[in-house]
């Protein structure tokens, strides 16, 4: 009986310094809480480092990284132990107040949309590629795309039209 390979340190720490940064945002992005986040990227990173697959490629790597994390993520918000617990509130503090704006109102589209409109602008991941990496067809993807786009430009607006009433009295 052979012992399973585990990866080196070395390839774990080059994996880590080229994707810890996307892989975090993609868990922040679908969980939208910086603890659990860190967790889903721990156990990512455990996965990588335990299953020691073999990649083509960096991009092969990146994406694989992106799966395991995406379906971290919604195990995450899928467990009873979520179902059964109410968040602390959690700003996350931006230096540009406009970014702060644009994370509240992320906060409020629904799962779906933001994972892809994450993957889209933040990791420049066509929808073919996406579509790869969520297991389902580009067509939906699109969809789901243009319907997040507006979903955000109404809900910018909303914000917009509020902003200018509280000022203007």
């Amino acid at each position: 009986m052979h012992e399973k390979r585990r990866c080196t340190a070395g390839e774990l720490e080059d994996a880590i310094r080229l994707h810890g940064d996307q892989v975090y945002r993609m868990a922040y992005a679908v969980v939208r809480n910086r603890a659990d986040a860190d967790d889903i990227f721990q156990e990512v990173f455990l996965k990588f480092y335990e299953a020691a697959p073999a990649f083509a490629g960096a991009e092969h790597q990146k994406a694989w990284l992106l799966r395991v994390t995406i379906n971290r993520a919604r195990s995450e918000l899928r467990s009873a132990w979520r179902r059964r617990v109410v968040a602390l509130s959690e700003e996350v503090a931006f230096s540009d107040p406009e970014s702060n704006d644009l994370d509240q109102t992320l906060r409020r589209l629904s799962r779906p949309h933001r994972t892809v409109i994450h993957l889209f602008y933040y990791e420049g991941y066509t929808t073919a590629q996406i579509a790869v990496l969520l297991g389902k067809r580009p067509s939906t993807v699109r969809t789901q795309l243009t319907r997040a786009r507006a979903s955000l430009s109404r809900l910018l607006k909303e914000d917009e039209a509020c902003f200018l009433t509280v000022t203007e009295k």
